[in-house]
């Protein structure tokens, strides 16, 4: 899979952009604040309808403007596949092939991405809440069912809170709508922990060997999901729901007292431990960052496995951030087989055959041109 060509409306700090691409590596160059970033992300939004950067959508609107476009063709399963994304202060409009979708979890997974910036870095030592973000974008990409469930989710869970503080604050007495709440949400809840086990499972298997290889065989790396209840991989959906039951029925009180929902996917984590040591904890900045790189060319195979085409990477600045011999392992795995983004301020001092046989894009003031 690969993007042939982007165009951009009032995006960002683009007035308008029309840009061609090659089934290789593409090398975005320009200093800081030009737009490098802008053009990775707008690649990324056209994929995952949503930004990797900002959760306002209005931020992604040109200064003074209604509305930005991002338009772009897709080779994928030797078809041609036109994508388009609108948003305006009204929210997001997606076409497909020129049809628009009903719902965005439709449009999602048509065109695969992986994004690696530099707060990837942050997925190992950063807040359970990127960890949960990863978990759920990553699957989101590869099953609609997922993002449906996850939407859901997050509509009951909305509404279990809102009664929840009517009951804290005595605006409610009856409990039987909570129970009700609680019954929508053990259902879809159970789900999403299933599909998270899951697709843990699966990310392991591809990191473990990648891992092994960075560190030159010296570290092993496990990656462990961490509900906030008591179940386990080896957990089915039945069990799942009874031990839900039971951890709802335990806290109810402090759930009514807080005015919140104690229990959930939205409390889980990962966890990852390199020769058995919690990573986040013990482990150094260089095995943080090989573990967030392992992962990250783990999803690359996971992706693939899962629908039979590579996805496009973007690896936004984050080259620099990474030694001689991460740089050469990340190059050399994605080498003729990936189309892959690189924004850097300079090439210089990269010394890879990948990136010397690399398109070559400069970037000014909003401006993309490629170098010939």
């Amino acid at each position: 899979m690969y993007i042939k060509d982007l165009q951009l409306k009032n995006y960002r700090n683009y007035e308008s952009l029309d840009a061609t691409f090659e089934n290789k590596v593409n090398v975005i160059l320009g200093e800081n604040a030009q737009g490098k970033t802008n053009v990775m992300e707008a690649i990324y939004v056209l994929a995952m309808a949503k930004s990797h950067r900002t959760s306002n959508d209005k931020d992604l609107i040109r200064w003074d403007e209604e509305y930005a476009k991002i338009k772009g063709r897709i080779q994928k399963n030797n078809n041609s596949l036109p994508l388009e994304l609108v948003i305006s202060k009204k929210g997001k409009k997606a076409k497909c092939n020129h049809i628009e979708q009903q719902k965005l979890s439709q449009y999602v997974g048509n065109m695969n991405v992986v994004m690696f910036a530099p707060e990837d870095l942050h997925l190992v030592k950063g807040s359970p809440q990127v960890r949960r973000r990863f978990i759920d974008m990553e699957i989101g990409q590869v099953s609609p069912v997922y993002l449906h469930d996850i939407s859901q989710y997050q509509k009951i869970l909305q509404q279990r809170n809102h009664y929840l503080k009517a009951l804290q604050m005595q605006k409610q007495k009856d409990e039987t709508m909570l129970d009700v709440l609680t019954d929508q949400f053990i259902q879809v809840a159970a789900k999403i922990i299933l599909k998270r086990f899951e697709f843990i499972q699966m990310l392991e298997n591809w990191a473990k060997p990648i891992h092994s290889g960075i560190s030159r065989n010296l570290e092993t790396l496990k990656i462990q999901y961490k509900p906030s209840l008591d179940v386990s991989e080896e957990s089915d959906w039945s069990t799942m729901v009874r031990v839900f039951e039971e951890k709802f029925s335990a806290v109810r009180k402090r759930e009514i007292d807080r005015g919140v929902t104690l229990v959930g996917p939205h409390r889980d984590d990962l966890q990852f431990f390199v020769n058995d040591r919690d990573v986040q904890t013990f482990g150094s900045q260089g095995q943080q960052r090989t573990t967030a790189l392992s992962v990250k060319l783990a999803e690359i195979e996971l992706i693939h496995e899962e629908i039979r085409e590579y996805p496009i990477l973007l690896l936004d600045d984050v080259l620099s951030e990474l030694d001689d011999f991460r740089q050469s392992h990340l190059l050399n795995t994605i080498q003729g087989r990936v189309q892959t983004f690189v924004t850097t301020t300079s090439v210089d001092g990269i010394d890879h055959q990948t990136l010397k046989e690399a398109a070559t894009y400069s970037v000014e003031t909003g401006v993309m041109e490629q170098v010939k």
